[in-house]
Parts: structure tokens; C-alpha cells; sequence
């Protein structure tokens, strides 16, 4: 089973209104006064890390993907929980991770530790709580809505082949950041939004399947950190953990960002590019 087909099964399953249909990357659990929020991410070596790369990034890149998560909630993080496989250089992955939870504030609360076996894979738990409720989701994007990017897409492939190639910079690939003071700020404007994990179209399709309308995005209006011949992989490419937000034509955006497109009511294609549903692969997805 491919991805998107698994999660389509998992969904039976998840009849919790905390689990919202499995259309979000986090949970949302009211409890009392507070609103939680609650994500999972998993990692493996060779597929979200290259083998033999530092393992202090690694650290890092498992933290701030979590985190990103909560960004796109407008969620505070409250700490998280780590599933970590034991491997050839265990030290230098916690000098990594105490650098990457000092520079976000967060807490390690706990978790598991495995034997070696294999590929390395590991996993991060992140709490965050709700600053503004409702807490923004992917379903929320209405007819008439702007969609709008917070920044370039491409870095990360671009750092990737730099990390690959051994020079060049490759920061954007193995140390990205998550947004969480400009998910804060546009929580209480937005109507929907998600972090840009998979590639601007795929997840730009993915909130217009949530929402149930057509997202129709201007190519040339999306910045983008590569080569402007390489564009079209730049739109398709993930790992930039920008945050791709709809709100009303008259909100005032918070936040440095850019106008990438409008909402339109559902036209039978989730997605337009430059006025046609787009070809070929959208992103990345497990298969």
C-alpha cells in the first residue's frame, strides 16, 4: 500500500473528533480550559537522513520536523517524547539534541530506547498547547480565501545535493526550522493551514481535499531558493517546512509572506497550476 491509502484505511479507525478525520498532521484534544496538541513523526536512515550523516542533524531535523507540525497549529510546544535505536555514535545525536531543545525551549519529557538493527529509525512525540482556538486546520479554506507561502520553496533539495556532493551549503537540508512564533501570529487569521512537508503541490492538494474546494496557484508567484530553471522541481520538492495558509481576502497577514493564489469553490480538481490541474507526481509520498 502506498501512503495516502494506508492513512485512507487508518481512518476507520480513527473516529475520535481529536483525531480529525486524519486530515491534520496533529491531534487536538480539549481538556478542561486548555486545547492540546499532539504530533508523531518517524525518520529512518537512508530515506529522511543519509547514512553516515552527522547524527547531531539528525537530532535536530527529528526536533524541529515535529515541531514544525505544531507551527501550523499556532501551538506553544510543551515538550516531547523520544523513540530513539541505538547506533554507532550515540553522543554526538544528544549533543544534537540538547543543542536543538535549548534553542527551542522545549523539555524532553521521556520515551524508549531499542537495540541496532538495521537501518536506524527513530521517532519524536511532540505536546504543544493551543494560544488560539479553534486551532487552525487544513479543512478550513472557503471560496474567495488568498493562499499564501511564508517563504521560498527548493532550499532543501538544493542543500541535499550540496550534502551529497560534499560542499556547498546544506543547512536547509540538516538543520531545518520550524516556524512556531509566525504560526502563533497567524493562528487567529488564518481560515486553514499546514506546514510544508511533502512538496508545495501535494500538500497544497492535501488542504484542498481537506477543505473540499480548488486551490488555483500562480507558478511564477511561488519564491522560490533554486535556479528559476529548476522551478517546477522546486514546487514538487518537501522538506522546506514553510507554513501554506488560506485566510479572507481582507485579513491583514501578521507575518512576512507571500500571495501564491485563491480559493476557489470545488471544480472537480483539488489543485490548478497556472490555470490546469498539475502533472505528473505532486511530491513525495511513501510507497
Amino acid at each position: 500500500m502506498i501512503e495516502h491509502a494506508f492513512i485512507n484505511a487508518l481512518q476507520a479507525l480513527a473516529t475520535h473528533p481529536s483525531a480529525r478525520g486524519l486530515q491534520d498532521d496533529c491531534a487536538v484534544l480539549d481538556l478542561g480550559g486548555e486545547t492540546l496538541v499532539l504530533t508523531h513523526d518517524a525518520m529512518a536512515e537512508g530515506l529522511h537522513f543519509l547514512p553516515g550523516q552527522d547524527p547531531a542533524d539528525v537530532a535536530w531535523k527529528l526536533v524541529a520536523t515535529n515541531l514544525s507540525d505544531l507551527a501550523a497549529k499556532g501551538a506553544e510546544p510543551l515538550g516531547v517524547l523520544l523513540g530513539y535505536q541505538l547506533a554507532q555514535d550515540d553522543l554526538r545525536f544528544l549533543e544534537g539534541l540538547r543543542e536543538v531543545l535549548e534553542h527551542y525551549q522545549v523539555p524532553l519529557l521521556g520515551g524508549d530506547t531499542i537495540g541496532r538493527s538495521g537501518p536506524q529509525v527513530l521517532g519524536l512525540t511532540a505536546l504543544g498547547r493551543a494560544t488560539h482556538r479553534p486551532v487552525p486546520s487544513r479543512s478550513g479554506a472557503r471560496a474567495g480565501d488568498r493562499v499564501w507561502i511564508t517563504g521560498p520553496v527548493g532550499g532543501a533539495m538544493l542543500a541535499l545535493e550540496a550534502l551529497k556532493a560534499g560542499s556547498g551549503d546544506s543547512l536547509a537540508y540538516r538543520r531545518p526550522q520550524a516556524l512556531l512564533r509566525e504560526g502563533q501570529a497567524l493562528a487567529p487569521v488564518v481560515s486553514a493551514m499546514m506546514d510544508i512537508s511533502d512538496g508545495l503541490l501535494l500538500d497544497a492538494s492535501r488542504l484542498a481535499v481537506a477543505s473540499g474546494v480548488t486551490l488555483a496557484l500562480d507558478s511564477l508567484a511561488v519564491p522560490i531558493a533554486a535556479p528559476e530553471a529548476r522551478r517546477d522541481a522546486a514546487l514538487r520538492w518537501g522538506e522546506d517546512y514553510q507554513l501554506l495558509f488560506t485566510a479572507s481576502a481582507e485579513a491583514v497577514i501578521p507575518v512576512p509572506a507571500e500571495p501564491i493564489g485563491t480559493v476557489l469553490t470545488d471544480g472537480g480538481e483539488p489543485l490548478l497550476l497556472d490555470g490546469v490541474p498539475p502533472a505528473g507526481h505532486l511530491g513525495y509520498e511513501h510507497g
